[in-house]
Parts: structure tokens; C-alpha cells; sequence
């Protein structure tokens, strides 16, 4: 059996779905914490000039990213803060007496926390189904839900267990109509798929730096357009949420003019250190070449899956997926016995249930590929 601790060439991981790779990540990850704790540890007043610059890059490689204009991007820990610090700010009159709108395969986490805010804000959650026996919500299902009395809706730009990207063009056309804040989870294709927050325009983001970005834990982003930011007065705020964080009149608080008020206290900075490496690296890449190499490995797996027999999850057309494929697998075949199987052959996959999630990414390879279908044959 391969030894935990023994180094791979990603050659055979599939696990972009979950933490991204690429060639040198770990070292440029500790020199930059290295870099930041020899600051952080010396007896001068250099810290926080360095610490906030840190973080001010690490911001505007996102803005750059998504094309968010100056202003309308803060950090957070995750997808989950960002929603709940975006709803905790919002006028009460835009959620009370009216429906929040997500789809059923939305990212779990989101759902439990706006199931626990819906009492305190007075709106009713309204859950889209799934079809019987379907993998992923349909978009006409959500366009059928959605009416002029969803206050909110949040979408679920590509699914974490079924690979379904939506039309997003349709659906915040259609959002738009009913006069409803639109926002939009990227977790699962940023890096990846382009996104950009204006094409079509959309009223808040919220991602993370992992999976394709190939970044840590904790370092989520919140984008909130402008014209929203300034109607909201989060609940959770602190010093950081100021124009001046070092303005310590207690009477005198007000908020920053932009999504620096979505901020509250010291910011949890380490991620963002540990981050920007890999977002500096996402930068110098060919997004094109980095797409196109997914979907020549990704058409591959397809086909093997067909041949196999496989039941396949993910949706066949290029332009209604993610970057990941996703199958289910036999009943007589046990996911975990599989995924061990797997691991003594360096080949790195996960499931949800009896869903085998393979996700090809730029160290992925043709022969990595190969490896992973030699050993699915064996086990099927």
C-alpha cells in the first residue's frame, strides 16, 4: 500500500472538486507564510502595514478574477459567512413576508444556515425539488418557482454533486423580471469556467479559494455590487467594518462606503497569506488551455464510463457542466472499498454516497486517465 506521506505527481488526482494542485504549491505556500511570520515575529511596527497589503492583494487578484470592480470585494472564511453576513445586512423590507428561492442541490452547508435564519428575518425558505430520479435541478423548474414575491434567490452556479453548470443568463434575465436580489454560489467552477460579475449582472458572489484556484481553508470572498453594499447595515460588524478601522470613537461609528462594511473584526489574514500564492500562479495561466485540457480528459472518462456501463450523473453537453464528472456506481461495488482500491494505486477520487466525483485538473493527465479506468475495470 502507498504510504500517506509519500509524494505524487498528480498525474492520477481527481480531486479538483475538492483542493486544487498545481506543480510547486507547497512551497510557495510556505515561503509565504514563512515570509509573513518573519515580520509578524520581529520587534519593529512593520506588522500591520505588511499583514493588510497581503490581504489587499490577495482581494484585488479576485477582483481580477471575476472582474469585480474596486470596492465591491471583501474577504471572508467561507461561503457560509459570506451569505450570512450579506443576509444579516440587508434592509428588513427586501426579506420579511417573502420567499427565499434555492435549488435543492445547492451546497448543504447554505441551506442549513438559511434554514436557521428564516424565523429572525420573517421570510419562508422555499426549497426547489429535484425531479424524480433526477441528478440535478432543472433550470425551467427554478423559473417556474421563482415570482415576484421572492425576495432573494441564490444560485448554485455549478453543482457539487451532479457537475449541472445552470444558464445563468436565463436565470438572472428571468430573476431580474421579478424584482428579486440575485446571488451567485461559484464555488465549484471559479478558476475554471470563466465568471464575470456583470456579464450578467448580478447583485453578490460568494466563493472560496480551494478546488481550482488551488488555494487553503478560510479564505472565501464576498462580492456585493454597489448599489446593494450601500443599502445594507450588517448585524455582525466590528472596527474593520469603518472607513478608518482605527477610529475608536464609540459614538461615532458609521459604516465604510463599500464592502469593506461587510467586514467586522480583525481579519483572519493567515488564509489569505497562504492563498495568494496559488492566486498569483491561477494568474499566469492560460484559462482557455487550462478549460480545454479538462474537457479532452474529461470527454475521455465519458466515454469509458459509457463502455463500462457506468450510470453517468453529469450532464453530457460541454456548456451545461462543470469541470468534473460524476457517476454512480453499483450497488455490489461499496464506494469506500473502491476509493481505497484506488489510493494503493496513487489514483485520488471521493464520493457522496454510491457518486464517484472525478475532477481532472491541470497535473491530471492522459496517463492518469488511463490508470483510473484500468482500475474501475478491475473493480466492476
Amino acid at each position: 500500500m502507498t504510504h500517506p506521506s509519500q509524494p505524487h505527481d498528480g498525474s492520477a488526482y481527481f480531486l479538483y472538486h475538492s483542493i486544487g494542485q498545481y506543480d510547486g504549491k507547497a512551497q510557495d505556500s510556505l515561503a509565504a507564510l514563512s515570509d509573513f511570520t518573519s515580520v509578524w515575529g520581529a520587534n519593529d511596527d512593520e506588522q500591520w502595514g505588511m499583514a493588510l497589503g497581503v490581504r489587499q492583494k490577495f482581494i484585488d487578484g479576485w477582483r481580477r478574477l471575476i472582474n469585480a470592480p474596486q470596492g465591491t470585494l471583501t474577504t471572508t472564511e467561507n461561503v457560509t459567512a459570506a451569505l450570512h453576513s450579506l443576509i444579516g445586512g440587508l434592509p428588513d423590507k427586501m426579506l420579511r413576508g417573502k420567499r427565499v428561492l434555492v435549488a435543492a442541490d445547492c451546497f448543504p452547508s447554505l441551506h442549513f444556515m438559511l434554514t436557521g435564519m428564516a424565523e429572525q428575518h420573517g421570510f419562508t425558505l422555499d426549497t426547489v425539488p429535484l425531479r424524480q430520479g433526477a441528478a440535478w435541478l432543472d433550470d425551467e423548474d427554478m423559473i417556474a418557482a421563482w415570482g415576484a414575491d421572492v425576495g432573494l434567490a441564490l444560485l448554485t452556479w455549478v453543482s457539487s454533486t451532479s457537475s449541472h453548470r445552470i444558464d445563468l443568463e436565463a436565470l438572472v434575465a428571468h430573476g431580474r423580471a421579478q424584482g428579486s436580489v440575485i446571488g451567485i454560489d461559484i464555488t465549484q467552477a471559479a478558476g475554471l469556467l470563466p465568471f464575470d460579475v456583470s456579464d450578467p449582472a448580478v447583485d453578490f458572489t460568494i466563493s472560496t479559494s480551494l478546488k481550482w484556484l488551488c488555494g487553503t481553508p478560510g479564505a472565501g470572498i464576498l462580492h456585493v455590487a454597489a448599489p446593494l453594499a450601500l443599502q445594507c447595515e450588517p448585524e455582525l460588524r466590528g472596527w474593520f467594518s469603518q472607513p478608518d478601522p482605527f477610529s475608536w470613537d464609540l459614538d461615532r461609528f458609521e459604516f465604510a462606503p463599500d464592502a469593506r462594511r461587510f467586514d467586522h473584526g480583525t481579519p483572519a489574514i493567515m488564509a489569505n497569506v497562504a492563498s495568494l500564492p496559488a492566486l498569483e500562479w491561477h494568474s499566469r495561466q492560460d484559462m482557455g488551455a487550462m478549460l480545454a485540457h479538462n474537457r479532452t480528459l474529461t470527454g475521455m472518462m465519458i466515454e469509458a464510463v459509457d463502455d463500462l456501463g457506468l450510470h453517468l450523473v453529469t450532464p453530457r453537453p460541454e456548456h451545461q457542466r462543470g469541470g468534473s464528472i460524476m457517476v454512480t456506481l453499483p450497488k455490489a461495488v461499496p464506494a469506500g472499498a473502491l476509493l481505497e482500491q484506488l489510493r494503493t494505486h496513487a489514483v485520488f477520487a471521493d464520493a457522496r454516497s454510491q457518486t464517484l466525483r472525478l475532477s481532472p485538473g491541470i497535473l491530471t493527465t492522459q496517463e492518469g486517465v488511463e490508470k483510473l479506468l484500468q482500475s474501475l475495470r478491475h473493480a466492476i
